[in-house]
């Protein structure tokens, strides 16, 4: 099997306050760029779309443009910036840092067929 999918020609595209995210459904592969632009806090802008107070996707990411700041339920945080390859487990917020977008992919695939839904 060979498989390829074009980045900019995403199978889906979800919109949501302050950033967007193109998912890619391959065969045992669901693939995610997320934008983040500067304003973007989980918290305020996904919360009320997924309805649940942290948000309860698992990701698999690497930053490739700008620095997001996680912090986890339990209290523990870190910032990410680009080349940073990233495990974040359910139950955190985050938010960009800076005045400039945070691009992310993550290859969990929850991400992808779960991020920024009801």
């Amino acid at each position: 099997m060979l498989e390829v999918k074009t980045p900019g020609t995403p199978d889906e595209q979800r919109e949501y306050p302050h950033g967007h995210l193109e998912a890619f459904h391959l065969s045992g592969l669901d693939f995610a760029v997320t934008t983040f632009e500067p304003g973007w806090r989980w918290s305020k802008d996904i919360a009320p779309i997924a309805g649940t107070e942290s948000c309860q996707c698992h990701h698999n990411g690497m930053v490739v443009q700008g620095r997001l700041h996680i912090r986890m339920d339990d209290g523990a945080e870190t910032e990410v910036g680009p080349g940073d390859v990233f495990v974040c487990t359910p139950g955190h917020d985050a938010w960009t840092v800076g005045d400039e977008p945070c691009v992310a992919f993550d290859f969990a695939g929850q991400t992808a067929n779960d991020y920024a839904k009801p």
